[in-house]
């Protein structure tokens, strides 16, 4: 079993020698009337010249005889192309696969991070890479300077802003907002919260007394290492087997578990040369 194309015109036993000429009483046969040019069809009778070509009024010329084309069942495989989710690539699998995280959505999304600011920077610089203007809500701006400076090429396209002190940003499908949280143990409640094509990333560094009311309200969490009390009490928030929940006080920097209500992920994010250059090595301290 093959599969198979042809080019338009073959297999239909028309074209160049089939022996319809002058004389065979075929409308379009016979020899022309256009002043001696070979192929000119005469408007009063319909005919052409007689050299084997046919014309197809209204469509042209027949295209040349090609050999058809065909691929055997075993190689179909190969034709494929790989077609993945929309979003920032946040890393790679356990298999190495890529992992995509779709923080450009139409409908409010909210992602809390138990980590670094390692993995925020990246995540906020990826953001930017897909179109979206971030803002980042910090009390250490001086960790985020170097950053927002080398952004966008000269484009503002990642802003500072003082603790509270973050402007409306107008979000749109055209312009899509990342906001960063960069606060501390104790973010207090934000001015701007997350609404259509606009998302907010809270960074803890540790548990704290408000991660639980985070954590419970959140479309997407990431936990990177921690201590193993907190590691237990996270587990029973987010409802993480047992195995899973005691891995995370012993990962290693740059690894991250993404939960969602429904799934789990450990994601490995590897920078690249630019963002190390930036940034520096993965690191989950500060």
């Amino acid at each position: 079993m093959s599969f198979s194309s042809t080019s338009p015109g073959a297999g239909t036993g028309m074209g160049p020698g089939t022996g319809m000429g002058p004389g065979t009483g075929v409308p379009g046969s016979g020899s022309g009337a256009g002043g001696g040019r070979h192929g000119a069809s005469d408007r009063g009778t319909g005919r052409s010249s007689g050299r084997g070509v046919r014309p197809r009024f209204g469509f042209g010329l027949i295209g040349p005889r090609r050999d058809r084309h065909s691929v055997p069942l075993e190689q179909l495989g190969a034709l494929s192309l790989p077609v993945g989710d929309d979003g920032m690539v946040i890393g790679v699998d356990a298999e190495g696969r890529p992992a995509v995280l779709g923080i450009n959505r139409p409908t409010p999304y909210d992602v809390t991070l138990i980590g670094g600011l390692w993995t925020a920077q990246v995540m906020a610089l990826r953001a930017a890479a897909t179109g979206a203007r971030v803002a980042v809500e910090t009390g250490r701006a001086q960790a985020w300077t170097a950053l927002a400076q080398a952004a966008g090429g000269g484009q503002p396209c990642i802003t500072l802003h003082d603790v509270g002190r973050v402007p409306p940003q107008g979000a749109s499908a055209g312009s899509p907002v990342v906001v960063v949280r960069d606060c501390g143990m104790r973010p207090p409640r934000g001015r701007v919260v997350s609404g259509p094509w606009q998302s907010v990333v809270t960074l803890l560094p540790y548990l704290s007394p408000v991660a639980p009311r985070l954590l419970e309200k959140s479309s997407l969490v990431g936990v990177q290492r921690v201590s193993p009390d907190e590691a237990a009490q996270i587990g029973r928030i987010m409802g993480i087997p047992r195995a899973e929940s005691e891995a995370l006080s012993t990962l290693a920097d740059g690894v991250t578990l993404w939960c969602t209500p429904g799934d789990r992920q450990f994601v490995m994010t590897q920078a690249t040369d630019a963002e190390t250059g930036l940034l520096g090595s993965a690191r989950r301290m500060d």
